[in-house]
């Protein structure tokens, strides 16, 4: 018995800490809200920001600490300015001094740094005489300052520039692609990174750059599709890893495939193509963009709403769409992100399911996306 009792508990615990939480607004005051639609924690806040790793910034009397899910003091409000935590630690300000504190508030020690930036997949950039490196949450220096630039590492690649070139590295310092591009992707992608070199676009593709006949533009490749879209004579097509045309350029606009389908534009209608580059919604619409996981999309009329891949109108277009917040959600794709999709009516902010339903019947001043902790 006290075996099962224990499991059960465990089962509890986990699922409490599962739970995700969105950040909403209401009568000017923040609260939180868990999927169901139902206050896990009042509002009651001036200002405050979305959970992060488990904990949400709130302000107090002009003074910033952070809440657990229960919306209890985790670190009591002594700072001036806080960021998101993010790696296990977050940065603070406090008497005109930023430095990093983990969750019980302890201080990390850094190498001496002319700039102070976020964690992010376990490490953070140091400056040092004009040059980028990074460290480590020990604290301790992964790849010393030796860089002009380093972008934000997405799945645990950044992009990096030395001079004028570019090139990419992992969060262990390793050099992934040379730097010896004039420009390069921001995203690392099985099926290759966009690069130019010798004023060619090309695909950098296990270890080779494949040019892209004719191309004065490349965007990067987007989920699993192997297909990711060039520019040629002012029209757009999609291209594979080698560099070679899949879909010739025939399209005034497009975005990626994702769910086999992307959306493309011509003579200013948007609609949906296959990997055939064959037509399977119809140039109808005034904008519309990628499929989510679920298998739906929004699409534009007079204002926002989202079809699934038959084309059939799912949530009427009657909204306005938001993208989701980059650093939580790890991309910045419009519509929906999970199970719920974040639209505005002249009622406010509002979450809507798969189904089209409105989440709790509530509108909100503000909603931002919902955060697993």
């Amino acid at each position: 018995m006290r075996t099962v009792l224990s499991l059960l508990l465990t089962l509890c615990l986990t699922v409490s800490y599962a739970q995700e939480l969105a950040l909403v607004r209401d009568n000017d005051l923040f609260g939180y809200i868990n999927k169901s639609g139902e206050y896990v924690i009042k509002p009651q806040f001036e200002s405050a920001k979305s959970f992060s790793e488990g904990l949400a910034a709130v302000e107090q009397e002009k003074k910033w600490g952070f809440i657990d899910t229960k919306g209890e003091w985790a670190l009591q409000p002594e700072y001036d300015k806080v960021k998101y935590f993010n790696s296990g630690y977050a940065l603070v300000l406090k008497n005109d001094q930023w430095s990093y504190i983990d969750k019980s508030g302890q201080e990390l020690k850094v190498p001496n740094t002319e700039k102070y930036y976020d964690f992010e997949e376990g490490v953070a950039l140091i400056r040092q005489n004009d040059k980028i490196g990074f460290i480590g949450t020990d604290g301790q220096i992964i790849l010393e300052p030796t860089l002009d630039e380093i972008k934000t590492f997405r799945n645990g690649y950044a992009k990096v520039r030395n001079g004028e070139l570019w090139g990419m590295i992992d969060n262990t310092g390793k050099t992934i692609i040379p730097i010896e591009y004039e420009e390069i992707g921001n995203t690392f992608n099985p099926s290759g990174v966009y690069g130019k070199k010798g004023g060619d676009f090309g695909i950098i593709h296990n270890g080779s750059f494949n040019v892209i006949e004719g191309a004065d533009k490349v965007w990067n490749f987007h989920g699993d599709s192997g297909l990711t879209y060039a520019r040629k004579d002012k029209k757009i097509g999609f291209v594979n890893s080698k560099g070679a045309w899949v879909i010739a350029p025939a399209f005034d606009k497009a975005r990626a495939f994702s769910n086999g389908l992307a959306p493309v534009a011509k003579d200013k209608a948007w609609g949906y193509i296959n990997t055939k580059g064959e037509t399977v919604i119809d140039f109808q619409y005034k904008d519309a963009e990628v499929f989510a996981a679920n298998g739906l999309a929004p699409v534009k009329e007079k204002d926002w709403g989202f079809i699934d891949t038959s084309g059939t109108i799912i949530i009427p277009t009657n909204y306005s769409i938001t993208a989701g917040l980059a650093f939580l959600s790890g991309n910045d794709d419009k519509g929906f992100i999970g199970d719920l999709a974040r639209l505005k009516s002249k009622k406010g902010w509002g979450y809507f399911n798969e189904k089209g339903v409105l989440l709790g019947n509530k509108w909100y001043q503000n909603a931002e996306p919902f955060v697993q902790n």
